[in-house]
C-alpha cells in the first residue's frame, strides 16, 4: 500500500507544475484502463483525439501526443527544419533558457535569440535575426519560434501573432509555438484556441497538459501538414513515442470535454486577478512599500519586484521563484487548483513582512 507522503491541502505560488492531477483527468485515465488496447498510438483513445484535435483546430491537423514540453518543442522544431536550419525566438524563450540546450543538442539545429522587452516578439524584432539566406557561413534561419503565453506571462494576441507568421511566411519559414500555457491564453483573450493558432497562421503546436492538470502528457499538434517532415519518425528518434498512448490521449480528451481546460485555465487566470488586484490596492494605500509589479498579468502569472530579505522570508512560508535576483524581481504563478484562500492568505504573508 502506498502511503501519503505530503500534505495535500499544501499549495505555493511557485509554479503551475507544483499541481496535482484534475479529477476528470485522473478519471479518464481510470476509464481507459482495463483490457488491452492496439500500443503505440493505433488504439480508440487516440484515434478520438484526432477527431477533437481536428474539431478544434481545423480538418487538415495531425496530432503526436508526446512526454514532456522540451520533447515537443524539439520534435516540433526539428520537423520543420533541415539540419542547417536555425530558430528566431526570444532571448527569455523556454526553448533557450530552460532546456539544456536539447534543442540545439538533439538536433543540430541553431537559435538566434532576441532581446525583448516583455517576451514577445515582434515582426520587427524578427528581422534582426531574418537574414543571411544563401550565405553558408551562417546557419539558415527558417523557423520562428513564440511562446503563449510567454515565459514573462504577457500574452500575444490573435492579431499580433497574424503580423509575425505573415511577415515569417513571406520569407518561406515557419511558424513554431511553444503553447506550455496555451489554455491560460485562451481564456484570457475569450476566443477558440484555433484564433490565434491554425487562424492566425502557427503551422506547429507544442500543445500543453502538464501545466493544466494532466499526468506527463504534452503534444505536438501539425497545424500546417505541408510545413513539416518526418514527425512519426522524429517522435521516435527523440525518445517520444509513448507504447501506451491511450493513457496521454484520453487526458487531452477530458481537457477538451466540457471545456475543462479552458475553464480551469480561466479559473487560474482568475486566482491570479485576485492576487494581483489585493496587492495593487495594498500600493496605491501605502501598506506594501516596496512592491511594484514588472509585468502585466493577462493570465496566471505575477512578475513584481521587492527587496530581496523580505522576499526570502515569505518564500520560507510559501514557495516561490526568483526570476531575476539582481533586481528583486519574482514570480508568482496561480494554477487551476488554487483557492481563494491560497490568495488571500499569501496576500497577509507579504503584506506582513513588507511591513517589517
Amino acid at each position: 500500500m502506498t502511503h501519503r507522503l505530503h500534505d495535500p491541502d499544501r499549495r505555493t505560488f511557485a509554479s503551475d507544475n507544483y499541481a496535482g492531477v484534475h479529477p476528470a483527468v485522473l478519471d479518464a485515465i481510470t476509464v481507459a484502463n482495463g483490457g488491452h488496447q492496439v500500443a503505440y498510438g493505433a488504439d480508440v483513445y487516440t484515434a478520438r483525439l484526432r477527431e477533437v484535435i481536428r474539431e478544434h483546430f481545423g480538418p487538415q491537423t495531425e496530432v503526436f501526443p508526446v512526454f514532456n514540453g522540451t520533447g515537443a518543442n524539439v520534435v516540433s522544431l526539428t520537423s520543420v527544419l533541415p539540419r542547417w536550419g536555425a530558430v528566431i525566438t526570444a532571448a527569455t524563450a523556454h526553448i533557450h533558457t530552460d532546456e539544456a540546450g536539447a534543442p540545439e543538442r538533439m538536433t543540430g539545429i541553431k537559435l538566434l535569440t532576441v532581446p525583448t522587452p516583455h517576451g514577445k516578439l515582434t515582426p520587427e524584432l524578427v528581422a534582426r535575426e531574418a537574414w543571411g539566406w544563401g550565405d553558408e557561413h551562417r546557419a539558415q534561419p527558417l523557423a520562428v519560434s513564440i511562446t503563449q503565453t510567454t515565459e514573462l506571462g504577457t500574452l500575444y494576441t490573435a492579431d499580433e501573432v497574424r503580423a509575425i507568421a505573415d511577415f515569417a511566411h513571406a520569407r518561406d519559414m515557419a511558424v513554431h509555438m511553444d503553447g506550455a500555457r496555451v489554455w491560460n491564453a485562451a481564456a484570457a483573450l475569450g476566443v477558440p484556441l484555433r484564433e490565434f493558432t491554425t487562424d492566425a497562421g502557427v503551422d506547429i503546436l507544442s500543445l500543453g497538459g502538464t501545466k493544466n492538470g494532466l499526468l506527463g502528457a504534452e503534444a505536438v499538434v501539425v497545424l500546417a501538414p505541408q510545413r513539416t517532415t518526418g514527425l512519426a519518425y522524429l517522435r521516435k528518434m527523440t525518445m517520444q513515442l509513448s507504447s501506451k498512448m491511450r493513457f496521454a490521449s484520453a487526458q487531452f480528451l477530458a481537457l477538451f470535454d466540457d471545456d475543462i481546460g479552458i475553464r480551469t485555465a480561466a479559473h487560474a487566470n482568475a486566482m491570479t486577478r485576485r492576487l494581483r488586484s489585493a496587492l495593487e490596492a495594498g500600493i496605491a494605500d501605502g501598506t506594501l512599500p516596496g512592491l511594484a509589479f514588472s509585468q502585466d498579468s493577462p493570465a496566471n502569472a505575477v512578475f513584481a519586484t521587492l527587496p530581496t530579505d523580505a522576499a526570502d522570508r515569505i518564500r520560507e512560508q510559501v514557495r516561490f521563484y526568483d526570476w531575476d535576483r539582481t533586481r528583486g524581481e519574482v514570480r508568482w504563478m496561480t494554477s487551476w487548483d488554487t483557492t481563494e484562500d491560497d490568495v488571500d492568505d499569501f496576500v497577509a504573508i507579504i503584506r506582513k513582512e513588507l511591513a517589517r
